[in-house]
Order: structure tokens, then C-alpha cells, then sequence
């Protein structure tokens, strides 16, 4: 496939990975330090002594360590920590830009109270006593599961204080959004058991085979990827990616394998299906194989054969042949999972799918590998005291397996099936396909209660908001994920004070239990969130303090590891997207844009380029055989089962025929005119697939039409 020279240099991957890593990133990061400060609502600070303070980035999963340059009391740069487990000096451009989320115009200053359609401001104390007021009331009900509660993430002390209130209060209904660590925990459970995670030593891997994952673009920990990218030619290792653009990332590869979108999946299987039939797995580990070992093998001979699968995958069969056979006699070979950043919809059968390959190959727990290891624990709560209401609540049957059917249950119900809902630091109003479908269920529950610091597109639908501070205004543990080798926690520090009247959300949530008494009060037994992170971090509270980080394992993991393939020997069915439209419209993870609830900082805006967003103007990228009629950097409508769309258009031979792609990231309609109001949020246009079995939402893309406007 023919890639102009314009295509390949919009693809260009030094611009972001040496924004990160180079001595060139770190001029550009002196240099927007000062140009940043220009921003209108950004104070400039006075003269004064010049300090230097270590923290940790929590704005990814990444928890990458920064240093803080200020100037008296006041933060006026971050650059990467030097020396720190995780990125060692290296910083991405969200993290350097970290401080202009400290003076956005969408922060939540002050406790808010909807009264119509505005907000009005109140105390902390009447923001508290009117929460507690109406949890009260739903607990004198009897219906405690009536509470519900969605959290960005599940990992961390904060997390585990609105779970423990969750517990207390008699709810189980407590959710996450999908995270790539979910989702490898998700794999790790069906494949190897629960309680366990897995993670990929990237940096020694000597045969990278990826599944869509965006190695350069933000998957995982940013610049843990672009430094084991930066020394994969040093060490000869391999990169084979796998989708249906030419991303950065296969841009960067030694080969691209243009892949049908929805059918990574069958291709994976295919491949294991050339390891066993040519007898390369190892035979060591597939001894440890349960659950159908002899009926997957005859599945996949039957029918994920290559001769079968290279018109499905649109890859041919010699191909997938040469690349299993490749990966299987590497001496260090890795296959990785989780497609753009690992986050939002994923399928369940292509994540074990491919893990698969890791296992027949036999590099599990072993150096340039996968390691299959257990969750990071370290918090050692107190027991909690729990009453009658709360014993019995927790017997009810959640509302949902996943947030996504919440919603779609609220919907459907003619009664309230959810009173009130807890979201914290999340953002589903935007970040969940259907993302309309989700207003529309948050109109229905009677109370909603926001802890943001942002007024985002969820918080607006909110009664009551309280707000919290920034990851530069607040101690927190931050526990590393998404599919690091390493297991660290680091803390971030108060670098700042507050600069409004925000707090920390675990004080916030400490406030709200204690206004309700009894046994809910007496399981909060501490006077603030800070005395409550140095009692439930006794083993490694001294390192926290003192270093700011904290190394729980950081070696390759020993044992072997049993490996179960019985929800693969079942053959799950592969997720079709929706719609009965000829193209395909994909989502694309970008580097500059974080498609997670957090708008991105207007310093990262600024570097978007022209081919994602032109204007005001989303612009998709599809290839010219597929563009019939269609003008490059004209207008046209792109239409879905969900929605239209204005769009522009930008013609690119790294598209595959018959698909479009839009990236993540754009399209946010809060009150913040440097990043609101910029493109279309692609999330407006997909709905969600729930895969059979495993009740993700497996929607990798949704059919649609393009015509010129």
C-alpha cells in the first residue's frame, strides 16, 4: 500500500516522542514554561526564591515522577524526575503542561447547588449536610443499593474510601470506567485466575508483535513506551504492528500488518493455530494448559485456519503463517493487547486471544516477556463496621456488570433503579459510547453528586458538586498500572495551595460519612485523608515520605503459571460492529489529545495539527479508493446509526480501504473557549456492542456513510 510523503510526515514520530525524552523536548518544555504564562487567566508569578519539589503526573496511568520547579509558594514548571523508577527524566507534553490545569477556566471554585438550570455557590457545610440529608433518606428506605457510584479508576487509597463507603453504606454498586489495567486484570482473571494483572517487559522484548496497541501513542505509560521504542534498534528487536491505519507507531515498526477493524481476534487465533499445528509452543508450558487444551486446538485448525481467516482478516494466509512462526522462534518474543491507548472498548476474546500467544510460546514470567503477577497490594485498612442495612444491601444483585449497562437499565426502567450516584473524577457523559444515551440516564436519577475539579460535560448534569483539588494541590498515593513490569507507588505532593476552595477528594468522602453517623462514621475513623494514607500504608509510608516513591517488586516474577483456555475453547462469538453501512468509522488514539474526561491543556491543543482538527472542523482521515467524489480538506457529513457529523476530510494511502478513522480526544462543550467547542467527540457517534460472555462493550467501531457536504 502506496504512502504519500505528506501522509508519512503527518505520522511523524519525533515531534511526540521527542517532546518527551530529548534535549530538544526539554528547551521546548523551558520554552512553553514561558510562553505559557501569557495565557490571560494563567498569573504571572513575582520574583523570589527558586525551589525545586518532587511529585508524581497522575493525569494517565503512566505515574510518571515530575520534579516542580517554583518560585516562593508558587509552581511555575514541571519537567520529568530524574531517577525515577518509572520514567527516569522523561515527561510527555501533558505532564509538562500539567499546571495550566491549576488556573482552567472550567475549575469548580466552590461547593455548587443546581438551582434550575444554574448553578448557585454554598458551604462545604451545606454541601455536606445536603448530601448526607438525602443518603439518609435512601438508607431509611431500606434500599441502600440504591446508591450508585462511578470511579475513574480502582486502584489507590481514594478509591478504596469510596469503596469502603460504598461497603458500609449497604451498595454494591460501585463501577470503574474501562482502564487498560481492568482490562488486563480482566485477562489476567479468565486466563490465569483473578486477583492478578499482567504486564509486558517491553524494554527487552526482542519480538514486539501488537495488536493495535499504541506503543508511541499514549498506551500504557507514555514514556516508558517511547524510551523501550528509543532502544529497540540498539537492542535488534522487533516490531510487527497490527491495525488498519498506519499509525505512529506502525510507522515506526519494522512492519505494518493492515488489518480488517473488529478481526484481531480471529487473526490471533489464527496464529495460534499455525504454533500448534507446526508444533512450535513450548511444550513445557502448554502442559500447564486446562480447560479444552485438545477441543481449542481442533476449533482452531477447523476454523480459524489461515486459508480461512486471510478473507476475514483481510491479511494473507502466507503472511499470518510467517509471522507466527517468526514470533514463535524469537528468543524473547511478546505479543501485546489493547488497542489505541488499552482503555475504552475492548473485546474480551481478542485480549485473551492474544495473551494466548504469550502462553503457547512459553515467555510468561520470563525476561522480554509477559508477567502474569498479582494486583498491587499494599493498603491495610481496618475492619469495617458494618450494621443490618448495609449487610443486607450488599445481598442485592448489582444493577450491572459493567457502568455501561447501568445506564442502559435506567433507560429502559419506568422507575428509578438508581436514587443517586457518586461520580468521581469521571467523566461517562463524555468518555461512553452513546455518550447522549448517557445524559439522558442522568436526567433520570434524583440526585447526582460530582467530584470533579472541572465543570466537564458529567459534572454539568450533577445537583450537587463538590470540587477537588488538582493532582499539583493534594497528597495521594499513585500506584503504577497499565501493563508496567514494575510494581511502584508514588506520591503525589501538595506542590501547590489550593488555589480555590477545593478539597481532597478522600477528605470530601471522609466529611460525607462521618455527617452520617453510626456504623458508616465509625469505619471513618480518621480527622483527615492525610492521617488516613500514613495508617493504611504502614509497610511503605517511610519510602512514600521520605523518597516520594516506592518500589514494591521490580524483578521478573518466578513459578509457572496455569493457564486456562476454556473461555477461548467455547469459541465466543466475534463482535460485529453496528450498522448496516458499507465503511467503517474507527476511533484514533493521539498522543496530544487525552481521550480519557480530561480535556486536554491548551498547550497540547496548540500542537494539534491541521490533519485532526482544522478550525473548529474534526478532520478524518480516509483513503482516496474509499473517498469517491470526496475533496482533500473539503467538507462533507459523516453519518452513523448514532448521529451526524460535520467533518473535514484529509486523504491518506495509511488508511485501509473502506474504513474512516476520527481521532479521540475533541469535540468537549464545557466553558473553556482554549479547548471546548473544537471538533466532534467521536464517542457521540459510536453506541455500544456488548460482547456475549463477557458483557464488555466490544465496540471497536460502528458502520457509516460519508458524502460530501
Amino acid at each position: 500500500m502506496k504512502v504519500d510523503r505528506r501522509s508519512f510526515l503527518g505520522l511523524g514520530l519525533g515531534a511526540v516522542a521527542g517532546i518527551a525524552v530529548s534535549p530538544v523536548g526539554i528547551k521546548l518544555t523551558d520554552d512553553s514554561s514561558i510562553w505559557t504564562q501569557n495565557w490571560p487567566w494563567t498569573p504571572v508569578p513575582v520574583d523570589g526564591e527558586v525551589s525545586y519539589e518532587s511529585s508524581v503526573c497522575s493525569l494517565c496511568p503512566g505515574s510518571c515522577g515530575i520534579s516542580v520547579r517554583k518560585i516562593g509558594d508558587r509552581p511555575v514548571k514541571i519537567e520529568g524526575l530524574a531517577g525515577h523508577p518509572i520514567n527516569d527524566g522523561g515527561a510527555c507534553l501533558h505532564g509538562i503542561a500539567g499546571l495550566q490545569y491549576l488556573y482552567d477556566p472550567s475549575r469548580v471554585k466552590t461547593p455548587l447547588k443546581k438551582n434550575g438550570n444554574t448553578f448557585e455557590a454554598i458551604s462545604w457545610e451545606d454541601a455536606i449536610s445536603l448530601v448526607a440529608a438525602k443518603l439518609a433518606d435512601i438508607r431509611n428506605s431500606n434500599a441502600p443499593e440504591r446508591l450508585a457510584g462511578i470511579m475513574d479508576k480502582d486502584l489507590g487509597s481514594v478509591s478504596a474510601l469510596f469503596k469502603r463507603f460504598f461497603n458500609t453504606f449497604g451498595s454494591p454498586n460501585i463501577y470503574t470506567l474501562p482502564t487498560l489495567e481492568s482490562n488486563l486484570q480482566a485477562t489476567a482473571a479468565t486466563v490465569h485466575g483473578k486477583g492478578q494483572t499482567i504486564a509486558f517487559d517491553l524494554e527487552n522484548a526482542d519480538f514486539v508483535l501488537s495488536f493495535g496497541a499504541g506503543l508511541i501513542e499514549g498506551w500504557g505509560s507514555p514514556v516508558n513506551g517511547f524510551k523501550a521504542n528509543a532502544s529497540r534498534k540498539e537492542r535488534h528487536a522487533k516490531l510487527y504492528q497490527i491495525e488498519p491505519r498506519l499509525s505512529n507507531t506502525a510507522a515506526n515498526a519494522d512492519k505494518w500488518i493492515p488489518v480488517k477493524p473488529g478481526t484481531e481476534a480471529d487473526l490471533a487465533l489464527a496464529m495460534c493455530a499455525v504454533i500448534l499445528k507446526k508444533k512450535l509452543f513450548d511444550s513445557k508450558a502448554v502442559a500447564n494448559f486446562k480447560g479444552g487444551v485438545n477441543k481449542l486446538n481442533a476449533l482452531l485448525q477447523k476454523t480459524y485456519a489461515p486459508s480461512k481467516m486471510a478473507e476475514t482478516t483481510g491479511v494473507k494466509s502466507s503472511d499470518i503463517d510467517t509471522i507466527a512462526t517468526l514470533f514463535a522462534k524469537a528468543k524473547m518474543p511478546v505479543a501485546v493487547f489493547g488497542k489505541g491507548r488499552g482503555d475504552g472498548a475492548q473485546s474480551l476474546k481478542e485480549l485473551v486471544a492474544v495473551h494466548t500467544l504469550n502462553c503457547l510460546v512459553g515467555n510468561i514470567n520470563k525476561k522480554g516477556g509477559a508477567f502474569v503477577q498479582p494486583e498491587t497490594a499494599y493498603l491495610e485498612f481496618p475492619a469495617e463496621s458494618m450494621d443490618s442495612i448495609a449487610t443486607d444491601g450488599l445481598t442485592k444483585a448489582k444493577a450491572g456488570r459493567y457502568a455501561h449497562q447501568v445506564f442502559e437499565k435506567i433507560n429502559a426502567a419506568s422507575q428509578p433503579v438508581v436514587e443517586a450516584l457518586f461520580v468521581y473524577n469521571a467523566n461517562p457523559c463524555y468518555t461512553l459510547h452513546g455518550a447522549d444515551n448517557i445524559k439522558k440516564a442522568l436526567g433520570k436519577i434524583p440526585f447526582v453528586v460530582s467530584f470533579s475539579s472541572f465543570l466537564d460535560e458529567t459534572a454539568k448534569q450533577a445537583d450537587i458538586i463538590l470540587p477537588i483539588h488538582t493532582f499539583v494541590e493534594r497528597l495521594e498515593d499513585v500506584p503504577s498500572c497499565a501493563g508496567l513490569a514494575k510494581s511502584v507507588v508514588g506520591l503525589t505532593k501538595p506542590v501547590s495551595p489550593p488555589i480555590f476552595d477545593t478539597k481532597n477528594p478522600g477528605d470530601a468522602i471522609i466529611l460525607i460519612a462521618k455527617a452520617l453517623e453510626g456504623d458508616i462514621a465509625q469505619s471513618f475513623e480518621w480527622d483527615s485523608y492525610d492521617d488516613c494514607l500514613e495508617s493504611v500504608t504502614p509497610g511503605i509510608w517511610d519510602d512514600l515520605s521520605e523518597e516520594g516513591v516506592a518500589v514494591i517488586s521490580e524483578g521478573i516474577p518466578t513459578g509457572s503459571v496455569a493457564v486456562n483456555v476454556s473461555f477461548l475453547a467455547d469459541n465466543p462469538a466475534t463482535v460485529q460492529a453496528q450498522g448496516d453501512d458499507s465503511l467503517t468509522l474507527i476511533p484514533i488514539d493521539n498522543m496530544r489529545l487525552p481521550s480519557a474526561g480530561t480535556a486536554a491543556s491548551p498547550f497540547a491543543v496548540k500542537t494539534v495539527s491541521d490533519t485532526i482538527l482544522k478550525g473548529t472542523d474534526s478532520v478524518v482521515e480516509i483513503n482516496p479508493l474509499t473517498a469517491r467524489g470526496l475533496e482533500d480538506r473539503g467538507y462533507a457529513t459523516l453519518t452513523t446509526p448514532m448521529g451526524t457529523a460535520r467533518v473535514r476530510v484529509n486523504l491518506n494511502e495509511g488508511m485501509m480501504p473502506g474504513v474512516i478513522g476520527m481521532v479521540e480526544g475533541l469535540g468537549h462543550d464545557f466553558d473553556n473557549k482554549y479547548v471546548s467547542n473544537k471538533g466532534t467527540n467521536i464517542n457521540d457517534l459510536i453506541g455500544p456492542v456488548i460482547e456475549s460472555g463477557s458483557g464488555l462493550d466490544a465496540a471497536f467501531g460502528i458502520k457509516a456513510k460519508i458524502s460530501k457536504a
